[in-house]
């Protein structure tokens, strides 16, 4: 079993781009044959073997909070974090977590769906107290809208660059990370001018040696950022039913 019990999911983002599905409610909530990408994210993750959750949400967050206490996922944890600068770089979103996280963990995006194995495979790699682990795809070729996926381009499992308009790169950012708690030094080296994407941090962390890849094969992953996107992974994923729900601890930050 992997020692890594802890996920972090950005959920705090408005989802403009998929505002033609979402209307005015927030893109977690945004379902997938049926079921809303906040819930298919939680539940693979939780059979990955996470058991805790702290989830950042921003835009309309209070009706993300009131759709998961009406169903809450059974025997996880889950502490709430407040970002009121959710129209900021995504960077913000993770530092506002850095109180409530003390050990390794599993940072998730709330629009990306993956395959539970991929994520296994990635909470079973030996992490160093100072370095972050990305889970990267090298089948290029399957991408479904590769304009818009965020390019990696790594020596041997070195990350070396990253970001969506790399002109050369040899494989993909999936979205799913294992990182280490020295990732919060990292952006707040990073933020600047009240500016502070993830990949700000990571940029620094890949200067210092200190960002690697893991593969994860022919393991399925999608970013559900717009309509098109939105069809194509009601294609490629579907969710089992979930348990019935059990009393869970929730707690608000």
């Amino acid at each position: 079993m992997p020692d890594t019990k802890l996920a972090l999911i950005l959920a705090a983002g408005n989802g403009s781009r998929i505002a033609a599905r979402s209307g005015k409610g927030p893109k977690p909530l945004v379902r997938v044959n049926g079921t809303p990408l906040l819930e298919h994210v939680m539940t693979r993750a939780k059979e990955a073997g996470i058991e805790r959750f702290v989830i950042v949400v921003g835009y309309r967050g209070q009706a993300i909070r009131e759709w998961y206490e009406r169903q809450p996922l059974p025997d996880v944890e889950v502490t709430w974090i407040e970002n009121p600068d959710y129209q900021k770089e995504n960077g913000f979103s993770v530092l506002r977590a850095r109180k409530a996280i003390r050990e390794s963990f599993l940072l998730l995006m709330a629009d990306h769906i993956f395959e539970v194995e991929a994520a296994k495979s990635l909470l079973r790699q030996p992490l160093n107290k100072d370095e972050v682990i990305l889970a990267i795809d090298r089948n290029i070729d399957r991408i479904f809208d590769l304009d818009d996926a965020t390019k990696v381009r790594l020596e041997q499992d070195r990350i070396v660059a990253i970001g969506k308009l790399l002109q050369s790169y040899n494989a993909l950012d999936t979205g799913m990370f294992l990182c280490s708690e020295a990732l919060f030094g990292w952006l707040e080296q990073a933020a600047v001018n009240g500016h502070c994407s993830l990949s700000d941090g990571l940029r620094l962390m890949a200067e210092a040696g200190k960002f690697r890849g893991f593969d994860i094969g022919d393991s399925q992953w999608q970013d559900v950022d717009t309509p098109a996107a939105l069809d194509y992974a009601q294609e490629v994923f579907c969710l089992r039913p979930a348990a019935p729900a059990k009393a869970t601890r929730t707690a608000y930050v």
